[in-house]
This record gives C-alpha cells, structure tokens and sequence, in this order.
C-alpha cells in the first residue's frame, strides 16, 4: 500500500523511487546479495516494524534487520515506523530488535495505514526540505550544497562588478573580495552560493544545471521543419547566454549599412531593434523555471522571430496586464537584479511594455505574447524596414553636426569602428588604420575625456561602449 502511494503521488513520485523485494521477478542471484546492494545504493532506507520478526536466516537474524544493519554500515538516511502494539504480543526477537532501533534513531508510530501514510510523508517531506530540494524561498537564493566558491569564476565576477559600476554605480568593487560582493547582492547563503550565483558567474553552471542553455535555430519557412538549415546550442553563465544567443540573431536578420554622407558616424538599422531582440531573450532568461527539464529556445523564422522559455505567469498577472503597468513579480529576483545592475533590463516589470512600444515605434507589428508549454514572445520581420530605417535612425545626423571636424580622422574612424564591433581590440584597430597602437591609445583616451566612450569590462573580454 505504501510503495504504491509513493509511486502514484504526484508530489514524491517526482523524487523517490522505490524498490521492494518482492517487487523483483525471478533471478539466478541470492536473495541476501539483491536486497543488500540495494540498501547500499539507495537514499533512504525506510523500516516498518511489525509484531513478526520475520523469517530467520542461519546466523539467527532475520533479512530485515540485515537490512537495517546494512544501512547503518553505510550511513543512510533511516527512517523507521513501529505498529502499535503491546510488547507482549510481538516476537521476542521483534522487541530485541526494536530496543536497538531505538538506541540508534527516533521513530514514528502507527495504528492505521492513514496514519502510515501520513507519517512517511511528513518525514519524506521534512528529508527534501533539509535537503534542499524543496525550497521555501525563490530557486536563486537557494543554496547550492553541491556548489562551493571555488566553481565560481573570479574573471566572470570581476566582469559584473565593473560593468555594474560603470552602469549603475555599484558601490564595490573587486578588491572587496567574491564574499563580500556576493553577499551584497544576496547570492551567498551561509557557505554556500545559490544557485543563481552559479549561474551568473559559475565556471561551468551547466555541471549544475544542464538544461540551463540556450538553443537557437533558424529556420527558412514559416513553420518548424528538418533539416533545420542553422541549429546552435549555446553554454555557459547567463550574461554568456544572453550575449550569444542576441548575436545569432543578429546575425541571421537584416543589417542595412549607410554612407557617411551626412554624419560622422556610419549609419545602420537593423530589421528588428537590437533592445527588443535582448529584452525578450533576457526575459526568458531571467523568469525561466530552472527546475524545468526544458531549456529557452530562439526560433528564427521568415516572417517572425520566437523565443520560448519554461516558464509560467505569477497567479496575479495575465498575458494583457503586461502590457500595461503592473507589479513586478520575478520568479528568479536576484537574477533580475544582477541583469538590472549590467543594464541588460532597464526597469523592473516594463521589458514586456518597453518591447511593444519599441516594435510600434520602430514600424512593426505589435508582438505576442502567448502560454503555449511555458511562455512565447513572438516579435514579427518586416521585409526592407533596415532599408528604410538606415538613413533616418534617430540621433545619427545630430551627432554628425555636433562633433563635426573637432575629433580628427583618426578619432572618427576609431569611433566608427567601435560603433561596428564592440569587443575590437586596440592592436585590432592599430592594424585597420595602419597607425601605431601608441597612437590608438593616444585617441582613445582623448575619446574618453570627450566622455565619448567607455570600457566595459576587463581588457581581456570586455567591449566598447560610445555614450554619446
């Protein structure tokens, strides 16, 4: 009755297996060398103790306090459960043995099986919650017991602190310490970091969380369909994924490139705005189900672009309140938080409105939003909206009238080429100009007294950032 409730119940079924003796089919094997190994590389040995002590074996000792013995060799997790009853009316050997089960562990009574039940699942539940596999708090500030500071990465952790002061003004830096920053952002729980410090900064959050990815395809139809022309899996910690995953779509979509005609800086559009792409994709980053064996997907189709993420709305929230003002109910807060420092989100509970009011600004479609096995953001394409965007972006010619000749060719091509690629390196930009990297230096630091520009990040993995 037990093993089968604990198979069937929605809740524990999830967690627990059971394996019963008498459940297994005939086999060549003795029967003391079946049930002991499986002791052996159980979890849980759960012991219910009746008034039989049960068949003897040569040595006197019945298979079920082998059993025991074997667990208690092995220092599993014992629970035990006693049937009523006087002692008079169990075998001698059945009160013997409980004498010692007692020494060793406290157990639970029973009279009926609701009492059984009841009793089994209050303890299983207090094992998960001790455990960590239930949680009573959100799953980023849960502590990762498997996890310890040395699977977090010193250069992903330096990375955040100085792009979150260059962008939000955080107020420590790296020579704080990674337990001092941790703890300022809530990501250190007593010695351990939670599970949404190892997926911001952690070496390898996949070791931890393997559907924790990102999987991008592209696709040249409207619908799903194989071979699929372009298939991407993307790792690594969430700034990574986010990063990759925004580039693979840019990468597939329309570029328009202008002419320098009316402005220093080259002009380009792309077919759908970059924010809303990354705001859609930090989105199903930030508020997925980490507990899902599902991971986010980016789908690039011909006439629209799909991002799915397991996850579902708070109970207070439906799909039309997002598009209007509402509370903020992140299912991941500290996640949200650390994508809030970097500005990869600008404001708490508006992406989803920032997305729609961008999209009709810039000519598209309103986008949908749809539950559909966890939660879809559906941005339409437009065909030729680069083009004609290219040469009436806001904010080009205006730069170009601003800074007119004062920077120099130098400087503006240095400028240009930042604008074009982000991550390029000075040695890079020395060897496209043909000029020294003394000289590339030289112009960048006049380009950053203009409060022109800035770096974000270390030399080694960072990127340029043009302010104005």
């Amino acid at each position: 009755m037990l093993s089968e409730y604990l198979r069937k119940d929605t809740l524990l079924s999830k967690y627990f297996d059971v394996f019963m003796f008498e459940d297994l089919p005939a086999k060549d094997n003795p029967p003391s060398k079946v049930y002991l190994n499986e002791v052996r590389q159980s979890d849980i040995f759960l012991l219910l103790l009746g008034k039989e002590y049960g068949t003897e074996l040569s040595d006197g000792v019945s298979p079920t306090q082998k059993e025991y013995e074997a667990a208690t060799e092995n220092n599993k997790y014992r629970l035990a459960f006693l049937l009523n009853a006087k002692p008079e009316a169990r075998h001698p050997k059945m009160n013997h043995f409980i004498d010692l089960v007692s020494d060793k562990i406290i157990y639970n009574q029973f009279s009926t099986g609701y009492e059984l039940l009841s009793n089994v699942y209050s303890s299983l539940i207090s094992y998960m919650l001790e455990k960590g596999d239930l949680r009573t708090e959100p799953f980023d500030k849960s502590a990762n017991r498997d996890a310890s500071l040395d699977d977090l990465s010193d250069e992903k952790l330096e990375w955040f602190v100085i792009r979150a002061k260059a962008e939000r003004n955080f107020p420590l830096t790296i020579n704080d310490g990674k337990e001092k920053v941790l703890i300022h952002l809530n990501l250190l729980n007593k010695e351990y970091p939670t599970n949404g410090a190892i997926l911001l900064f952690g070496e390898e959050p996949q070791r931890f969380f393997l559907t924790s990815e990102i999987k991008c395809a592209h696709f040249h139809g409207t619908k799903v369909a194989k071979p699929i022309p372009f298939y991407q899996v993307y790792k690594g910690n969430l700034f990574e994924l986010v990063d990759q995953a925004v580039n693979f779509v840019l990468s597939k979509i329309d570029l328009a490139v202008g002419t320098r005609a009316k402005s220093v800086m080259v002009p380009t559009a792309y077919e759908i705005p970059p924010e809303v792409i990354k705001e859609a994709i930090v989105n199903a980053v930030a508020h997925r189900d980490y507990d899902s064996t599902a991971s986010v997907q980016v789908m690039l189709f011909q006439d629209r672009l799909e991002i799915r993420n397991p996850g579902q709305l708070p109970p207070q929230l439906s799909i039309e309140d997002l598009k209007h003002d509402h509370s903020s109910y992140p299912r991941n807060p500290l996640i949200a938080d650390a994508f809030y420092f970097t500005r990869y989100i600008e404001r708490m509970g508006t992406g989803i409105q920032d997305m729609v009011n961008r999209c009709k600004e810039y000519g598209l479609p309103e986008p949908e939003f749809k539950m559909r096995d966890g939660f879809v953001a559906i941005i339409y394409r437009k065909n030729g909206l680069a083009f004609e965007k290219v040469n009436t972006e806001e904010g080009t010619e205006k730069l170009g009238e601003k800074l007119g000749e004062k920077l120099g060719e130098n400087r503006k091509s240095i400028l240009n080429l930042m604008q074009q690629e982000p991550y390029i390196t000075i040695p890079e930009i020395a060897q496209k100009l043909n000029i020294s990297e003394t000289a590339v230096q030289n112009n960048i630091k006049k380009l950053k007294q203009l409060n022109l520009i800035i770096r974000i990040g270390p030399d080694k993995g960072g990127y340029w950032k043009i302010v104005k």
